[in-house]
């Protein structure tokens, strides 16, 4: 449900933005980008298992949000982000591989629900929207790695129909504290 608007979604409920309207909003990428650091740097502080050990900085999650926007651009990748009461409160975002062999498959990245915004359903939402966008685009699997420990991303996860295929006991090292790395899979050729 991506909108196509060249205004800032405003109080309401939630609004879910796809690439092409996070490009068109007011300040466009850049801004979604601050955004999105300040989601990142906040969950990632708290101890979030997002992949950083410490928040990354502006600079980095500004080119990974080009990078991510370059991707979906080229049909290679979707976004999705997620406003609640016209404020920034998550986003998402599935890339496909590159190899050749793999063309058919993606994985999904990221998704991250800033803490004010977590039990709204976003989460839920982001998930269903980049599922559906997979659909759209061809993905035959839709794969994700998530760590151990993240409970509640994995039950949604699995409520959603992925399955987990694969587990590396301990790999995922923050400091001195260990955790499994979860394989989950949902294939998109059966439905």
């Amino acid at each position: 449900m991506g909108l196509n608007t060249k205004e800032a979604p405003t109080s309401g409920a939630l609004v879910l933005l796809d690439a092409a309207a996070v490009a068109e909003l007011p300040g466009g990428a850049e801004d979604f980008a601050a955004a999105a650091h300040r989601i990142l740097a906040e969950l990632v502080e708290a101890g979030a298992a997002l992949g950083w050990l410490e928040p990354p900085s502006a600079d980095e999650v500004a080119v990974l949000v080009e990078q991510v926007l370059d991707r979906a651009r080229s049909g290679d990748g979707a976004l999705r982000a997620a406003y609640l009461d016209g404020r920034p409160a998550g986003f998402g975002y599935w890339l496909r591989h590159r190899r050749p062999t793999h063309r058919p498959h993606a994985d999904l990245e990221k998704l991250a629900v800033a803490s004010a915004a977590q039990g709204h359903g976003i989460g839920r939402a982001l998930s269903t929207a980049l599922i559906a966008d997979a659909r759209a685009a061809g993905i035959e699997v839709l794969t994700l790695d998530a760590r151990g420990d993240n409970a509640d991303a994995l039950h949604l996860y699995f409520s959603l129909g992925f399955t987990e295929y694969g587990r590396l006991p301990d790999y995922v090292a923050v400091r001195e504290r260990r955790y499994d790395k979860v394989f989950a899979m949902l294939d998109l050729r059966r439905d």
